[in-house]
């Protein structure tokens, strides 16, 4: 039984909404992985590595789970 459909029995609409995924995918992973590895979080880093979410993970690693840097001024303010 063959399995593999040819090329031009794909829509074309399908090309219209893959591509930019595509685009989209990649843009957040590739930051994600950088501030993974930039913040030493390998765990993160094989997780987004390996799932591939359309983005949404790296956002949500990017949003709520990244390693934020102290600024200076913020912890002159706590030690006032």
């Amino acid at each position: 039984m063959k399995t593999n459909m040819p090329l031009e029995t794909i829509s074309p609409m399908m090309f219209v909404w893959l591509i930019p995924l595509i685009v989209w995918s990649i843009i957040w992973k590739g930051y994600a992985l950088w501030k993974c590895g930039r913040n030493n979080q390998p765990a993160w880093f094989i997780v987004i590595l390996i799932l591939n979410t359309a983005g949404i993970l790296p956002i949500v690693y990017l949003v709520w789970f990244q390693h934020r840097k102290v600024r200076k001024i913020d912890v002159q303010r706590k030690n006032r």
